[in-house]
């Protein structure tokens, strides 16, 4: 860890509870190829960051390789990540689409924009994975991630579940993995402000008005003033995912 600097408090806990899940899931193997899913925002570029670490430090040897898929509402705003791979020497595929746009048209009138452009970009990924011969995918999600999509599940689809950390697709050819899934947005944010990231803004005209941000609304309001609510829900939906793909011994 030595060539990337005194770590800060937060960085040291991203890099640590990322080992920690990692190693409890056993999530990659010597050799694994995984295409790492960054969107440009904050989750996903810390994830890009503290897995570059551990790839350092790791007992054995695996690659990583940037994918991104700009969704087209600024066909420019991907160069930064462009140019901070390029100065690591990190491998990456930038891909400009129409996802974004095509979204909000006429041409979508069944789905909600951000079903549609997250069904596309996934596919897109899957395709780029399959293209560059990657084991795995991973994606950025965290523990806030988790706790909204398990409430999600229990209000629209009357279903107890949140994020998996390790998923199977294609009958076990591509892994999909969540290696940042017990980290919680605040302390990212602080790892990912103290990195420098050169993370932007989301330009999406859905941004902050999709039902996953009335979930979040909604959680912060019930342990606003307690933090003690807040910690018991996250570690109780954290714990029961990991749970649920953690190896048996």
């Amino acid at each position: 860890m030595a060539s990337w600097g005194k770590l800060t408090f937060a960085q040291k806990q991203c890099v640590s509870l990322t080992g920690k899940l990692m190693q409890r899931t056993e999530m990659v193997a010597p050799h694994s190829r995984v295409g790492m899913a960054i969107s440009g925002g904050v989750d996903s570029f810390a994830m890009l960051q503290i897995m570059l670490i551990r790839q350092a430090i790791m007992p054995f040897p695996i690659e990583l390789m940037v994918l991104h898929v700009n969704p087209g509402f600024d066909p420019e705003n991907h160069k930064v990540l462009a140019r901070w791979c390029s100065e690591r020497g990190v491998p990456a595929h930038l891909a400009l689409t129409d996802h974004g746009p095509k979204a909000h048209s006429e041409e979508n009138r069944k789905n909600s924009p951000c079903f549609y452009c997250s069904w596309r970009r996934r596919k897109t990924l899957f395709e780029l994975c399959k293209k560059y011969e990657l084991t795995h995918l991973a994606f950025g999600h965290n523990a806030d991630d988790n706790v909204i999509t398990y409430f999600m599940n229990i209000f629209q689809n009357g279903r107890a579940s949140g994020i998996t950390s390790s998923e199977s697709f294609f009958d076990g050819k591509l892994q999909v993995i969540r290696p940042t899934l017990l980290l919680d947005k605040k302390k990212i944010r602080t790892a990912a402000r103290q990195w420098e990231l050169p993370v932007w803004e989301n330009t999406c005209p859905s941004n902050g008005l999709t039902k996953r941000d009335d979930v979040r609304s909604w959680l912060e309001e019930i342990w606003k003033g307690d933090k003690r609510i807040k910690a018991n829900v996250f570690n109780a939906i954290s714990r029961q995912q990991v749970d649920l793909t953690r190896k048996k011994v």
